[in-house]
């Protein structure tokens, strides 16, 4: 996968891509992240990239015409039979996991990071293919959310984690994840469930899939409506309900 970035702070995704498991999905060449800056597709001396908006109000917005000269540069160069340009904003649907596994599918990613009061309208309309938030609250820039984004939809990408890895995890099954333990078996009078150290596998799976099924009731209600449950486990919930859990 390709994932160019555009920004007119590449600065501030330095760091994210150079660490832990991405930096290790770049060196494997399992992905390839180009941070392109905005302001090297201007024409004036002054390398401009903003400007106000027409009727008023506050604040600076983002021009067309460099975002449409660096997205189309980027379209023409790139071999990819699929390729999705995708605005970070905060109007935009609401990244999920079953989102990033989409957009894991994909050979090249575009992503526009907005700044100050937006972007040119035209630049929705005509460029992008896709418009995702990371949630209902305003940043001073799209940039931390492309991270979020990379970091979601790169773990997904084939050789980056064990396979198993992703298959269990909060959300996989709109479901939350189980509780974890690890070493030593008794910390400050908490003890580890006697079952996770009995060796049976059978019984630590069930187990773990009672606590999704539990957790999830408890926090996240609102993904069961979507969960693939069998008819003895919305009965257990049922059950869980009915005596207060």
């Amino acid at each position: 996968m390709v994932i160019d970035i555009i920004t007119i702070f590449p600065g501030i995704l330095d760091g994210p891509f150079r660490e832990s498991m991405i930096n290790r999905a770049v060196e494997q060449n399992l992905v390839e992240i180009n941070l392109v800056d905005l302001r090297d597709y201007t024409v004036d001396r002054h390398r401009q990239v903003d400007d106000t908006p027409y009727g008023g109000g506050c604040g600076m917005i983002l021009k067309p015409e460099p975002l449409f000269s660096a997205v189309e540069s980027l379209k023409e160069k790139s071999p990819a039979r699929s390729l999705r340009v995708i605005l970070m904003t905060p109007q935009g649907r609401t990244l999920d996991q079953q989102l990033a596994k989409k957009l894991a599918s994909m050979e090249h990613l575009v992503l526009i990071c907005g700044r100050y009061e937006g972007v040119d309208e035209r630049v929705r309309l005509a460029l992008v293919d896709d418009e995702i938030s990371i949630g209902d609250f305003i940043l001073t820039g799209g940039e931390l959310a492309a991270a979020v984004l990379v970091d979601a939809v790169v773990r997904l990408l084939p050789g980056v984690l064990a396979e198993e890895a992703s298959e269990n995890e909060s959300f996989t099954e709109s479901l939350l994840e189980h509780p974890h333990y690890t070493r030593p078996p008794l910390f400050r009078n908490m003890a580890v469930p006697p079952v996770l150290m009995s060796g049976n596998h059978g019984e630590i799976k069930a187990w773990r899939r009672k606590q999704s099924l539990i957790r999830t009731s408890e926090r996240r209600p609102d993904l069961l409506d979507n969960a693939d449950l069998k008819s003895i486990e919305r009965a257990f919930l049922e059950s869980q309900k009915k005596q207060g859990y």
